[in-house]
């Protein structure tokens, strides 16, 4: 590579590096992170491309030609964290000590530079390899400039840009000028996303030609493309890249400025002397017991007897402290024989854990066909053991059938104790075969939520943050997008490497993260007391699934498209004209040009804009908007429930089931999807119906348990206020007391509607709403609200107290804790930025209440499974929907369920106030509600 120029977008380079490795610190507890990736991939970079030329480019303070173009350019990037901040300039000095020569060039991005010298290169006939992440830089391609993306090894020539984007390289400037960058945010057109854009450029060539027959393009998508038509040129500006920087106070020429330069010994071995990094110290000095520099994984062998082969080595230098390197010897073997799987078998029932994975065709546990298994009880020694796979010249494989009766002992057997990454699917894939997974012993995506609730929990961010490497991803193995192929047509090579890392790669989580665990008695308890068990009851909960009338579905979809259609009538005569409800730019032109409504805010083209926060304000005093809100409302509901449910019916069981996410939010709460059976809205009547379709099979009925005031009691016990927890004891309704003060009544006066104002005002107050927020939520004057606020805190001062005591430790430990020990991190609780740390410190009052009716309802689920199973009842829980559990119950069975159900969800735990649960019995979800 004599005459190729390699350059590295630093600061995408520094900020990948800080994300990857955020905790990483010295002896002397200094942020190290971002220094030790930008090393370790700088080194890698250079040994895979040893060009002649190279310069790392990183962006100079201040603002840019854009910001001026544009001021609210970047507008919603975060600031930087402060501990990437900390590392910037020790990163400059390593990266020069590295012998890169670095550019920063005021008012331009490093883009722009790397955009320049690309140009410059190919003056000279040099070609140019640029190190990136960003999309942008994909317009710089051409025959003499290539990207690379080292984070997936991806390589983007003329035809890669083409088959990544659907557009050639100088069209990828009108392909991102029409999606928009919400990362640098710089809007496109409005829901005009990568195929709509490549379907614009493929009929009308370029973004002139999209422009020039805007008129021609049907739909809502084409009233947004004339809505932005006058915005599209500035758009277009700042997603060009610059090519023509003025570069002469930086540099003389490529070939006089940016020659590569070998690393300075002396400054490295001061460098890693003083950020600690005790390995690369010791490599660099000649120590024969210095770390394994990263070595390229090799392929894992295909075998058909019990020997494994060897299939690479792996650095695991990135370990929080600079510790001795580990180097794992990776034999990875593929099970084509009975007498290798017999082989492994008794492995693993000598073990004292194993890992097991499940390779199939789909992501839908439900449905999923199993493809292969893998097995790790030792690190670095794993096997795959394929059962379906399917392509042209694929060896042959053992039976599905042979291999699960050989499995079945083992997998079934509750004392050989089995670690996995999100188990609950796996056990699903394994009951889609009549096989029961027990031994549950350890998850890793349990452990990681546990450990960490505010990072990500995927299989590939913990390997790179827990153990410094890259794995194997899915689409490196099965592509992306329509090329994707299913993993039965993976060649078996392939599908080794990839799924026997997988159960390696889990076993060596496990023994990364349980030791952060195992010391601390409150993170144990959450994990093997709360989520462990949850997981398990979700799985059965899921498997359940919930009956659902598709006949009333349709009904009522009938009803709301009726109903649409009588609003868009009163919308055309209170507009005198018929318009499409889903055009902004119609919207906008009636009720800004024809009604002369008051314009709320405006879009970041300057037009004045109609989103749903505008209308709901408009709503308030004019017609129009209170139609359109309406009818966006059902038209929501339809789409999303009574048009969809009905297709989400599973065939053979007749019945809907949801997926529990049970790592996502931090408060512990559980999410739905597939469908969300949590989002249903039940403030309006078309809302509530949909539950109706929910419904018992015959000779069943449908029972809600849900917590009462939950929220509220935690509240009480938490903050130890005498009233609340007098109130409580008493048996006194909290919402109807507040309301009764409020607006003056009696307590039997008090009406629903009151009640309901009521629990709005508790609830804002306890999480921190100001008086201006509680205002606008009731509709009183700020100085009535303002009023309530000091009464409030009059009745109520153990409350104040404690949301001050609350937020002086959130700000010192970074985190609060649920009644149980639950860690709920608080990444912006010091942040410089005043908004977001005031933000923070809500958060850090309310997330406590929130994650303590999660691990509440948790231990609901797990006590109530619990029983039924041990009493052998035929009731079954059907859904969880936020503080209440949904059980399917025969009526032989109701008297009993109706009186032990309360009873277990009151006593999973003993607070200082009373837990109280409410049940109702229904034919379905609405009924007993």
């Amino acid at each position: 590579m004599q005459n190729t120029l390699l350059l590295v977008d630093g600061s995408s380079y520094l900020y990948r590096a800080f994300h990857a490795m955020p905790d990483l610190r010295n002896p002397q507890g200094e942020p190290t992170g971002a220094i030790y990736g930008m090393i370790n991939m700088l080194r890698r970079l250079r040994s895979d491309y040893p060009a002649a030329y190279m310069a790392c480019v990183f962006d100079a303070k201040g603002k840019t030609f854009r910001d001026d173009l544009y001021p609210e350019y970047k507008a919603q990037r975060a600031p930087m964290p402060d501990d990437l901040r900390l590392q910037i300039e020790p990163i400059h000095e390593v990266v020069k000590a590295m012998g890169w020569p670095i550019l920063m060039v005021e008012g331009v991005e490093a883009d722009d530079v790397i955009g320049t010298l690309a140009v410059e290169a190919s003056k000279v006939g040099m070609n140019t390899v640029v190190s990136t992440g960003d999309k942008d830089l994909a317009q710089l391609v051409n025959p003499q400039v290539m990207l690379i993306n080292t984070m997936t090894n991806e390589k983007m020539d003329e035809p890669g840009v083409l088959a990544k984007f659907g557009v050639p390289p100088n069209r990828i400037i009108d392909y991102l000028t029409l999606i928009g960058d919400t990362v640098d945010n710089v809007p496109g057109v409005t829901k005009c996303g990568p195929k709509t854009a490549v379907k614009w450029l493929t009929e009308f060539d370029s973004l002139d030609g999209v422009i020039a027959n805007a008129d021609k393009i049907k739909g809502v998508v084409g009233d947004n493309l004339r809505a932005a038509l006058e915005w599209l040129p500035r758009g277009r500006e700042l997603i060009t890249v610059k090519t023509d920087c003025d570069l002469a106070a930086h540099y003389q020429s490529i070939q006089a400025s940016l020659v590569s330069q070998a690393e300075s010994k002396e400054a490295m071995l001061a460098f890693f002397t003083r950020y600690g990094f005790k390995t690369w110290l010791r490599e660099l000095s000649g120590d024969a017991t210095a770390g394994a520099t990263p070595l390229s994984s090799g392929s894992a062998s295909t075998s058909s007897g019990n020997t494994p082969a060897q299939a690479g080595l792996f650095n695991e230098d990135a370990n929080a402290n600079q510790s001795e390197a580990k180097v794992v010897i990776k034999n990875y073997e593929t099970v084509l024989t009975e007498a290798a799987l017999d082989e492994w078998i008794h492995r693993i029932n000598a073990a004292s854990l194993t890992a097991v994975d499940t390779e199939t065709t789909s992501l839908e546990p439900m449905t999923a066909q199993l493809v292969g298994i893998s097995l790790c009880c030792e690190v670095g020694h794993a096997c795959y053991i394929p059962v379906a796979h399917n392509y042209g010249d694929c060896p042959t494989q053992l039976s599905k059938a042979l291999v699960l009766e050989k499995l079945k002992p083992w997998l079934e057997d509750d004392s050989k104790a089995k670690v996995g990454q999100n188990l609950k699917y796996d056990t699903h894939i394994f009951a889609n075969q009549g096989v029961h997974l027990r031994g549950i012993k350890h998850d890793t995506l349990l452990e990681s939520y546990v450990f960490e609730s505010h990072k990500s929990h995927d299989m590939d961010s913990l390997a790179l943050r827990h153990l410094g490497k890259k794995t194997i991803s899915f689409e490196e193995v099965c592509g992306k997008g329509a090329a994707q192929i299913c993993f039965d047509q993976v060649d078996l090579e392939r599908a080794t490497a990839y799924a026997a890392e997988d159960a390696d790669i889990t076993l060596q989580l496990h023994l990364a993260m349980w030791p952060e665990i195992e010391p601390d008695a409150n993170l144990q308890r959450v994990y093997h007391d709360i989520e462990l068990p949850t997981s398990i009851v979700l799985q059965k909960i899921e498997r359940n699934g919930v009956l659902i009338n598709k006949d009333l579905l349709a009904t009522q979809s009938n009803e709301i498209g009726k109903r649409l259609l009588e609003l868009e009538q009163k919308a055309y005569e209170l507009a005198e004209q018929p318009f499409n409800l889903n055009s902004p730019k119609q919207l906008g032109e009636i009720f800004f040009g024809k009604l002369g409504l008051p314009v709320v805010k405006k879009t970041p083209s300057g037009a004045p804009s109609t989103d749903e926060e505008v209308l709901q304000k408009l709503a308030e005093d004019y017609p129009l908007p209170k139609v359109l809100l309406e009818y966006r409302g059902l038209a929501k509901l339809k789409s999303t429930y009574t048009d969809k449910l009905p297709k989400m019916v599973n065939t053979s069981t007749g019945r809907v089931h949801t997926n529990y996410a049970q790592a996502v939010a931090v408060t512990g709460r559980l999410a739905s999807n597939d469908p969300n059976l949590q989002n249903i809205p039940v403030r309006t009547a078309e809302g509530r119906r949909i539950r109706e379709a929910f419904v018992a099979a015959p000779g069943n009925v449908i029972i809600s348990a849900d917590y009462s005031q939950i929220e509220l009691r935690i509240m009480a016990h938490i903050s130890g206020d005498a009233s609340l927890l007098k109130a409580f004891a008493d048996g006194e309704d909290v919402h109807k007391a507040t309301a009764s003060e409020i607006f003056g009544v009696s307590l039997p006066e008090v009406t629903s509607e009151q009640r309901r104002y009521a629990k709005v005002i508790n609830f804002g107050l306890i999480y921190g709403m100001s008086a201006f927020g509680l205002a606008g939520n009731l509709g009183i004057e700020r100085s009535a609200a303002q009023n309530y606020i000091d009464k409030y805190f009059q009745r109520y001062p153990g409350v104040a107290q404690y949301m001050a005591d609350t937020r002086t430790k959130a700000k010192v430990h970074g985190y609060v804790e649920t009644v149980f020990g639950r860690r709920l991190w608080l990444a912006e609780i010091n942040s410089p930025n005043g908004p977001r740390r005031q933000g923070a410190e809500r958060a850090a009052i309310n997330a406590p209440m929130q994650g303590t009716a999660a691990d509440l309802i948790k231990l609901a689920m797990i006590a109530v499974q619990n029983w039924l199973e041990t009493d052998h009842l035929q009731s079954k829980m059907i859904m969880q929907v936020h503080d209440e559990l949904v059980l399917e119950v025969p009526e032989s069975e109701l008297e009993l369920v109706k009186k032990k159900l309360p009873e277990l969800m009151a006593n999973v735990a003993q607070l200082n106030v009373p837990l109280l649960a409410e049940v109702g019995v229904g034919t379905n979800w609405e009924e007993a509600h």
